[in-house]
């Protein structure tokens, strides 16, 4: 009687022993998808700020040179590269609940 009592408890530790280790492979595995987006993120975001101050630069020269060329130039290269910027920070922003 004590044995099979014992042998029922272990069985039941087993069992719960295995849902847990289904649990943590669905944490770890969340976990793994997490760090891999904000990876993504973080590196659209280090875009952004060399898009930004490259522009920075581009019209602090154009302005300093009185080059309306370039500042045409310029105004164009925005035009382009909004749509693209606009879609990846689009991409990675969560709704607004």
């Amino acid at each position: 009687m004590q044995r099979e009592r014992l042998e029922h408890v272990l069985q039941e530790m087993e069992r719960r022993l295995a849902s847990l280790e289904t649990k943590l492979e669905c944490v770890m595995s969340a976990l793994d998808d997490l760090k891999a987006e904000v990876a993504a993120v973080a590196a659209i975001e280090a875009s952004a700020v060399l898009l930004i101050n490259g522009i920075a630069d581009q019209l602090a020269a154009a302005l300093a040179a009185n080059d309306p060329a370039a500042l045409t130039d310029l105004v164009a290269q925005l035009k382009a590269a909004a749509d693209p910027l606009a879609a990846a920070v689009a991409a990675h922003t969560p709704p607004v609940v």
